[in-house]
């Protein structure tokens, strides 16, 4: 995978929105941080612009995108918000100066797209937290965005879970929203998931539609040759008025029986308060115990 350069203070950085609508003010702590991490900013024409629940139309977001990819003073376009939008506008745009100039792509949620689109390319991004309610996260996730985009280590360590698998694994990390993963089945944008770790969270889903997606991604082959999984936030799943059965965690074993890699659970990441950034595209290795969980990025 190619890897976009480090960021240096006094680089530019650009926010953009190729998905949901958003307005300056909620960009406010966003560009503060910036600011303090010594780097300049560019704001998109899509930000304030609006479509229904859109940042403008298709073609506006896409242009907005395009001309950030395009140009050279742009080190790395960061993605305001989430919702749902990216998948309407990626075929619009065209990475050929992206390939020979490459940066940074930071966001997670809708920008799996992105992050999918990229990784098929052979480049790596960043799946981090986004301007939006930056604010509301800690203090651990927002250092984590700026190590990640500065070249320092972002290795992850957290306590086990019991129902986690043991085991270690190496290979490239790849992933993100369940559901984007799932929308992308059998497009130009799918990931290939053969040896490697495979990330993936999800939020204000269905159980029964949980299963749905992780079966559709078993029939396609995404889930038998994995080195390891990593679950992130399943955060506020429902139920039917007859239960499902089974827990997301549950759905996950279930479907993962007839496969030997290690997984792990509740790994801080997703639409949650404790969001760090996984440099997708990028070699890694997992190590799971009975004790503690670690996730270390080749540098």
């Amino acid at each position: 995978m190619i890897r976009p350069n480090y960021l240096q203070k006094g680089d530019t950085v650009a926010i953009v929105s190729s998905a949901r609508k958003v307005s300056k003010k909620e960009l406010i702590p966003a560009l503060a941080i910036l600011k303090n991490w010594k780097l300049n900013v560019v704001i998109g024409t899509s930000i304030e612009a609006e479509e229904h629940q859109f940042a403008g139309n298709d073609k506006l977001r896409a242009s907005d995108f395009q001309e950030m990819l395009d140009n050279p003073k742009i080190k790395a376009i960061w993605c305001a918000r989430g919702g749902y939008g990216t998948v309407r506008m990626i075929d619009l745009l065209d990475f050929s100066n992206f390939k020979n100039n490459p940066k940074w792509i930071i966001g997670y949620s809708d920008v799996t797209v992105l992050h999918c689109h990229l990784h098929q390319l052979g480049f790596e991004t960043l799946h981090a937290q986004m301007p939006i309610s930056i604010e509301t996260k800690t203090a651990a996730c927002v250092q984590s965005l700026k190590s990640s985009l500065f070249g320092n280590n972002t290795n992850i360590t957290i306590p086990s879970e019991v129902s986690n698998v043991t085991g270690n694994a190496k290979g490239v990390l790849v992933g993100g929203n369940l559901s984007m993963l799932y929308s992308l089945c059998g497009s130009s944008s799918s990931i290939s998931t053969k040896g490697k770790i495979l990330f993936i969270e999800d939020l204000d889903e269905y159980l029964y539609h949980i299963d749905r997606m992780l079966q559709n991604l078993k029939r396609n082959g995404m889930l038998d040759q994995l080195e390891g999984l990593i679950i992130g936030g399943m955060t506020q799943m429902h139920d039917n008025d007859i239960p499902f059965g089974q827990s997301a965690e549950e759905i996950i074993l279930s479907i993962c029986d007839d496969y030997n890699y290690p997984i792990v659970f509740n790994f801080p990441a997703g639409h949650i308060k404790d969001n760090r950034a996984l440099i997708l595209g990028r070699k890694a290795e997992l190590i799971i115990s009975k004790t503690e969980t670690i996730l270390i990025f080749d540098f």
